[in-house]
C-alpha cells in the first residue's frame, strides 16, 4: 500500500501463508511484495500473511538476515510455508512517505531520510506507548511525561528534529490526523504548543511506523515543518496474535499492565478485517521527598515563620509545638506526588478493506480510545485557610486532577483506476475531547462553618477539537516521457474542517462565594485547578482548502528528481503557498548524495487563537490567578491608552513561515551495512509561543486588568524567529553467523541546535515600556526561562546503540541510549546563580526471549539496567549547598521557590525518572 492508497485496482485474488525461519518458528515483521509492484504487507506475530494480488503474480519475500526468495501465486489462494534461509544481507525498508508515487522505494534510495519502526521493534522492549516507543527507537524524535503540569501530566508532549510538538505532522495509513484538544500552557516542554496525541493509537494496531525527516508542508500541508510520522496500521487477514505485559519499578511502584489482541479476518478473498484491541494501566511513581516546610500548622505562606517569631528562641519554640501537632495528628510530611500520574487506556481500532467489483476497492478504519488520569497538584497546608476548609480538611489536603481523554476517528474512501490513473477518494474524521474533574478539593470562598459540607469534587470542563477532511488524489507514473525514464504525477485537492469547542465546568468550579477571613479574601474556584468560565466558552470553527501537484522522476539510472508544490486558502487568515526541490544522484554504486530544499507554514491552531481561561499556578511559593486570554481579546489586540479597552497591541495570530535545507549520504557496504547521514537547517519566522506572564507589579499591566480578579495575564504571539540546525546518522549491520545464528547491530544519532535569532513585537505599548528590570514589557514577552526551555530544553542530542541477537528459538536485545544535556535558567536574571545544566546520561536496556512452542514466546527484561537518574536539581534546598544553607529546624531560606520546599529533587526530563523497571511479556499467535 502507498501513502494515500493510490494504486490502481484489477481484478485480484486475496494469498494467505506464513513466513518461517530454519527451526520453523514464524519470522514477524518479513516483506511480502508483489514483484514488479509496491503492493505488499508485513507479517504477523507468528509469520503469517494475507495480500490481495493479481492470479498470475510473483511474490518476493524477505526478512532481515535471510535470503529473499521468488514464489509464483499461479492463482492459488493458500501457499505452504515459505521457509527462508539464512544470508548475510539486510532488507532495507520500502517507504511510501515523503512522495506520492505510486512505487515505493527503499529507505536509501529516497530523497529524503526515513525511519521505519517494524512491529518487531515496538514489541521488543518494556514501552507499550507509542510516543514512548519513538523517544527510544527514532533519535530525532524526544518525548517524556510530566509532572504537575495539569493536562500536560496526561498527553506526553513531543518534538521532532528540536522543534515543537506542533511541527511534526501524523498521519495513519496516509491520512492526516487530528490533533489534541489540549494546549500546554504549564511549564513544560512544548508550552504553548498543540500536538497530537500519538498515545492514544494502540500499539497491537500498528504494522509500522515511518518517520520522515524533512520539512513536507508542500506535500501534506499545515504542521509538516520538521517532518511527517506515519502510522500504518495492520492489515492481516487471518490469525489472532494477543500479548501481555506486566511491569515494576525496582522502588516498588510505577506498576504496568498490559493486554492486547489483533484479529485479521478474511472476507472471501475480496479484503480483509482487522480488529485490534488494548488495555494498559499505569500506576503512578513519587520521586518527591517530604516536605522540609518548617511550620506545617502554625506557619505562615509556604510554611515560613511568622515576622512575630524574630528570635531564634522563640522560632524553636513555635516549632516545638508545630512538631507535636504534626505528631498529634498524624501529618504524612510526603505530601505531593512528583512523578508520573495514574492512568487506566481502552482503545480499539479497525482497519479493512474490500473490493466491490469493476476494479473500484472500498477501505475503512479508525478507532475509539477512551483514557482517564489522575494526577496531583501542589498541596494545600493545614496553615492555608484562604485556600481551604479546616472543616473538612484540618491537615491540609493534596488536590487530584482527573481527567477522561475520549478520541474518535475513522476514515472511508474508495480506490479505483480511472484513465490510467490510480485515483482515490477518502473523507477523514477526528475528535479528541478532554474532560476535567477536581477531587479532594475545596472551593475556599464558599460558606463554611457548623453544619455546612461544603463540596469536595468539581467538574472544571471541557475542551473538544474535531476535524474533518475530504481528499481527492490521483497518481499515475509513465515511462519514457521524452527525455525522462520515468515520470510519476500526482495531483488532488482537499477541504477540511477544524472545530474548537470550550464548555464551562459548574458554577462552584469558578465562582467566587464572597467568604473573608477577616478583611482577606479567598481563593476562588477549586483549588488546583478553577473550572472554565462562561466567558471562557467558546465554539469557533474553520475552513481550509488546498491543492498540490507532486512530480517525481528518474531522469537517468544515477539521479532522481523530485517536486512538489500546494497552495492553501484558511477562512481564517488567509493563503499560503509552500514548494520543494529534491534530488537523489548515484556518485559510484552503493554510495550516493541527497538533499533537499524547500519553504513551509504551520498555521496558527484555533486553540492557539481562543484558549482563554484563569489558572492557579505558584510563583516564588505564592498562588497566582493567571489569566491565559486568547489573542482575539482585546486586552492584547487594543493598543494601550486608546479608546474603550486598554490592552497590549498585539497583532493576530499569523502562520509561521519555514524554510528547510537539508544534505545527505547514503550508503551500501557488503550488502550488509547501510549508512545515512543528514544534515539539515530549519528557519521559523513568526513563530507562535505563549508569553510569560505579565504582573500587576507593573503599571501597566495593573491598568489594562483593571478590577480583573487575576494577578497576571499571558497569552500567544508571532514572538520569535528560530533557526534550528541538525545532523541525523544512521548505520546498520546484519550478520549471519551460523545456520540459526543471526546478529543485528544499529547506530543512530541526532544532533540539533535551536537559537533564537530575533524578536518580534509590532506593540508599541510593550515596545515603549521603559519599566527597569524584569517587570519590563520586553523583557517578559518571552523571558530567558521561556527561551531556554525552547532552545534547550529538550536534549540537543540523543545518541542509540542497539543489537539483537538470536540463536534458533532464543534471543537477546541490548540498547543504550544516551539523552543528551539540557538547559535551566531562571526568568529573573537576578538569580542566575541558580541556573543549571544537567548532564547527559546513557540509559541502558536489555531483553531477553524465547519462542516456547509455536505459538508462544516468552520476554523478560528490564529498561534502566543501571538505575540511572537526571542530575539532582540544585533549587531543592537539600541539593544546594553552594551559596545557601538551610536548617530547615530554624528558617526557610525565601529567595528559593516556597513550592518546592525539599521535595523536587529532578527537574530535568530528558527521559523521566522513574528509574530502572523490569518487566515480562507473553505474546501468543494462532
Amino acid at each position: 500500500m502507498v501513502l494515500g492508497g493510490l494504486t490502481a485496482q484489477a481484478q485480484k485474488i486475496t494469498v494467505t501463508g506464513r513466513v518461517v525461519g530454519a527451526s520453523g518458528e514464524g519470522l514477524p515483521g518479513s516483506t511480502v511484495l508483489e514483484r514488479g509492484t509496491s503492493n505488499g504487507t508485513s507479517t504477523g506475530g507468528n509469520g503469517e500473511f494475507s495480500l490481495s494480488v493479481a492470479p498470475e503474480a510473483t511474490l518476493t519475500i524477505q526478512a532481515i538476515g535471510f535470503k529473499a526468495q521468488q514464489v509464483p501465486v499461479n492463482g492459488r489462494t493458500t501457499l505452504p510455508d515459505v521457509q527462508l534461509v539464512a544470508a548475510a544481507q539486510d532488507l532495507n525498508e520500502v517507504v511510501v512517505t515523503g512522495s506520492r508515487a505510486s512505487e515505493g522505494r527503499s529507505n536509501i534510495l529516497t530523497t529524503a531520510p526515513v525511519d521505519v519502526i517494524s512491529a518487531r521493534e515496538i514489541k521488543a522492549y518494556a514501552q507499550i506507548d507509542v510516543a514512548q516507543i519513538l523517544s527510544y527507537v527514532a533519535p530525532s524524535f524526544q518525548s517524556s511525561r510530566q509532572t504537575i503540569t495539569d493536562g500536560t501530566d496526561h498527553i506526553d508532549p513531543a518534538s521532532l528534529r528540536g522543534l515543537g510538538p506542533d511541527q511534526v505532522l501524523v498521519l495513519v495509513n496516509g491520512k492526516r490526523r487530528h490533533n489534541s484538544s489540549l494546549v500546554n500552557i504549564n511549564g513544560s516542554i512544548g508550552r504553548g504548543s498543540v500536538g497530537t496525541d500519538l498515545n492514544a493509537i494502540p500499539t497491537a494496531s500498528i504494522k509500522r511506523i515511518e518517520v520522515l525527516r524533512d520539512g513536507a508542508a508542500a506535500l501534506y500541508g499545515s504542521d509538516a515543518i520538521a517532518g511527517v510520522i506515519n502510522i500504518q496500521l495492520k492489515d492481516d487477514s487471518t490469525g489472532v496474535t494477543a500479548s501481555s505485559t506486566v511491569g515494576q519499578t525496582t522502588k516498588g511502584d510505577g506498576d504496568v499492565f498490559q493486554a492486547d489482541a489483533n484479529v485479521g479476518i478474511g472476507l472471501g478473498g475480496r479484503g480483509f478485517v482487522d480488529v485490534s484491541g488494548q488495555f494498559q494501566n499505569h500506576s503512578y511513581f513519587n520521586r518527591g521527598l517530604p516536605d522540609t516546610a518548617p511550620l506545617i500548622y502554625l506557619g505562615g505562606s509556604g510554611g515560613q515563620y511568622p515576622a512575630s517569631a524574630n528570635t531564634e528562641q522563640a522560632r524553636r519554640d513555635l516549632k516545638a509545638q508545630d512538631d507535636a501537632l504534626v505528631k498529634q495528628n498524624g501529618f504524612n510530611r510526603n505530601d505531593l506526588r512528583v512523578g508520573s500520574a495514574d492512568t487506566r487506556n481502552y482503545g480499539g481500532f479497525l482497519n479493512s478493506e474490500y473490493r466491490l467489483g469493476g476494479g473500484l476497492t472500498a477501505y475503512l478504519s479508525g478507532g475509539v480510545t477512551h483514557r482517564t488520569g489522575k494526577s496531583a497538584g501542589f498541596n494545600r497546608l493545614p496553615n492555608q485557610p484562604t485556600q481551604s476548609d479546616l472543616t473538612i480538611f484540618p491537615n491540609g489536603f493534596l488536590p487530584f486532577i482527573n481527567t477522561k481523554i475520549n478520541d474518535q476517528s475513522a476514515i472511508v474512501g474508495l480506490r479505483k483506476g480511472l484513465g490510467g490513473f490510480a485515483a482515490d477518494l477518502s473523507n477523514t474524521f477526528g475528535r479528541n475531547e478532554l474532560r476535567y474533574d477536581i477531587s479532594n478539593s475545596v472551593n475556599a470562598s464558599l460558606p463554611q462553618g457548623p453544619g455546612i459540607r461544603n463540596q469536595t469534587e468539581f467538574y472544571a470542563g471541557t475542551l473538544i477539537f474535531s476535524q474533518n477532511t475530504t481528499n481527492l488524489g490521483l497518481a499515475r507514473k509513465f515511462s519514457e516521457v521524452g527525455p525522462l525514464a520515468t515520470l510519476n504525477v500526482a495531483f488532488g485537492g482537499e477541504f477540511r474542517v477544524d472545530r474548537f469547542q470550550i464548555k464551562a465546568g459548574e458554577p462552584n468550579s469558578y465562582i467566587n462565594g464572597g467568604r473573608l477571613i477577616g478583611t482577606t479574601p479567598t481563593a476562588s474556584g477549586s483549588q488546583v485547578f478553577p473550572g472554565y468560565q462562561p466567558t471562557d466558552a467558546v465554539d469557533k470553527s474553520r475552513t481550509n482548502v488546498a491543492g498540490y501537484v507532486d512530480l517525481e522522476s528518474d531522469v537517468t539510472e544515477k539521479l532522481l528528481v523530485h517536486a512538489a508544490g500546494r497552495l492553501e486558502r484558511y477562512s481564517d487568515f488567509g493563503t499560503s503557498v509552500s514548494g520543494q526541490a529534491a534530488a537523489r544522484f548515484t556518485l559510484v554504486e552503493g554510495l550516493s548524495l541527497r538533499g533537499s530544499i524547500g519553504n513551509g507554514f504551520r498555521a496558527p491552531s484555533l486553540q492557539q487563537r481562543y484558549f482563554t481561561n484563569v489558572s492557579t499556578q505558584f510563583i516564588s511559593g505564592l498562588p497566582n490567578q493567571i489569566l491565559t486570554v486568547n489573542n482575539e481579546n482585546p486586552i492584547v489586540r487594543n493598543a494601550f491608552g486608546g479608546s474603550g479597552q486598554q490592552g497590549f497591541g498585539v497583532g493576530a495570530l499569523k502562520q509561521e513561515n519555514s524554510r528547510n535545507y537539508s544534505l545527505g549520504l547514503t550508503a551500501r557496504v557488503a550488502q550488509t551495512v547501510t549508512l545515512t547521514v543528514d544534515a539539515y537547517q530549519i528557519d521559523i519566522d513568526d513563530r507562535i509561543v505563549l508569553s510569560s506572564s505579565f504582573a500587576r507589579s507593573n503599571a501597566t499591566v495593573n491598568t489594562i486588568l483593571g478590577s480583573l480578579p487575576v494577578s497576571r495575564v499571558q497569552f500567544f504571539a508571532n514572538a520569535v524567529n528560530t533557526r534550528t540546525q541538525g545532523l541525523d546518522i544512521v548505520a546498520n549491520e546484519r550478520l549471519v553467523l551460523g545456520e540459526k545464528s543471526r546478529l543485528g547491530l544499529t547506530a543512530a544519532a541526532n544532533f540539533n541546535q535551536t537559537t533564537v535569532r530575533s524578536f518580534n513585537s509590532t506593540s508599541s505599548t510593550i515596545n515603549n515600556d521603559q519599566t527597569v528590570g524584569t517587570g519590563n514589557l520586553q523583557n517578559t514577552l518571552f523571558d530567558r526561562q521561556q527561551r531556554t526551555r525552547l532552545e534547550s530544553g529538550n536534549p540537543r542530542s540523543k545518541i542509540n546503540l542497539s543489537a539483537n541477537y538470536n540463536y534458533g528459538i532464543f534471543g537477546i536485545e541490548a540498547r543504550t541510549v544516551r539523552f543528551g544535556e539540557v538547559q535551566y535558567k531562571d526568568a529573573d536574571p537576578a538569580r542566575s546563580f541558580l541556573d543549571q545544566t544537567f548532564a547527559a546520561k546513557w540509559i541502558t536496556d536489555v531483553t531477553l526471549s524465547a519462542q516456547i512452542i509455536k505459538q508462544v514466546s516468552l520476554l523478560v527484561g528490564i529498561n534502566n539496567l543501571f538505575d540511572v537518574y537526571p542530575d539532582k536539581f540544585i533549587q531543592n534546598p537539600r541539593n544546594f549547598e553552594t551559596n545557601f544553607s538551610v536548617d530547615p529546624t530554624l528558617s526557610y531560606n525565601s529567595t528559593l521557590d516556597n513550592t518546592n520546599r525539599g521535595r523536587f529533587v529532578y527537574q530535568a526530563n530528558q527521559f523521566g525518572f522513574q528509574g530502572a523497571f523490569y518487566f515480562a511479556r507473553v505474546n501468543v499467535a494462532f
